[in-house]
């Protein structure tokens, strides 16, 4: 998110939140939009990462809940596949890794202050729609309290699913305030490529999205290329190495 949205509620070790957030930001895999000048999601915008099976949409997702929970902003994460347990589990994992890379010494304090800000909604069993989404959002903000700044959506069928159904996601971020980051499984069989470079299966509704990112294993490590910013829209030859157990940024 933008470098406005910065607050600094969260200390370990003597540090202020905006320290933390500074060492997150030296490893995130959002270091990739670094010359962006909003550097993230505004409200009403969506991104994607676009990745084949077990290359790592959902740990590079988590990644990006981090920026907003680190900044002590309210994030909704969304499973379509897997339960509240299992996604907890994939932040308590992650989260280790990042206290580790960043030095954080007071690991449960941390733990506590992001915990704090998050909500896990799953629908399995092809349960998800717009319109219930909608109604459980309603009932966070106005039952709960818990205005979302931003969603994470993993699992969505991009191949299955129509374009109808992201305009009405594009709808929603803009109701709610909110920016929504999207996973999109890619195969290595199907090669399409749209004349704007991006790839199956986001080629037919990219110009909704602002952010599109693509994890590509390869022999050096797991690259993470900029495909569009919404700046300047193709961003070809931007590129990030990733560590491919932690999916954090190398040095």
């Amino acid at each position: 998110m933008g470098e406005g949205d910065l607050i600094p509620p969260i200390s370990t070790n003597g540090k202020r939140g905006y320290d933390v957030i500074e060492e997150f930001k030296k490893v995130s895999p959002l270091r990739i939009l670094e010359g962006s000048q909003e550097k993230g999601l505004g409200a009403g915008e969506m991104g994607v990462i676009i990745a084949r099976a077990g290359v790592g949409k959902t740990a590079c997702l988590i990644h990006f809940a981090f920026d907003t929970l680190f900044r002590n902003q309210k994030l909704v994460h969304i499973s379509l596949d897997d339960t509240p347990e299992k996604i907890n589990s994939y932040y308590d994992v992650i989260f280790s890794d990042l206290a580790r890379a960043m030095g954080i010494g007071e690991e449960a304090e941390v733990r506590q202050a992001v915990e704090g800000n998050r909500m896990i909604l799953a629908y399995l069993k092809h349960s998800f729609d717009v319109e219930r989404l909608r109604g459980n959002l309603r009932n966070l903000v106005e039952r709960a309290g818990f205005d979302p700044h931003t969603l994470v959506l993993d699992g969505i069928d991009f191949e299955a699913t129509g374009r109808e159904t992201f305009e009405g996601l594009k709808e929603l971020a803009a109701e709610f305030r909110t920016g929504i980051w999207f996973s999109a499984l890619s195969h290595r069989h199907i090669q399409e490529v749209n004349e704007r470079g991006v790839p199956y299966p986001c080629h037919n509704v990219d110009d909704l999205f602002s952010i599109i990112l693509q994890l590509q294993p390869e022999e050096d490590g797991v690259f993470l290329r900029l495909l569009k910013d919404k700046e300047c829209g193709s961003s070809k030859g931007v590129s990030l190495l990733l560590d491919p157990r932690t999916f954090l940024a190398r040095p």
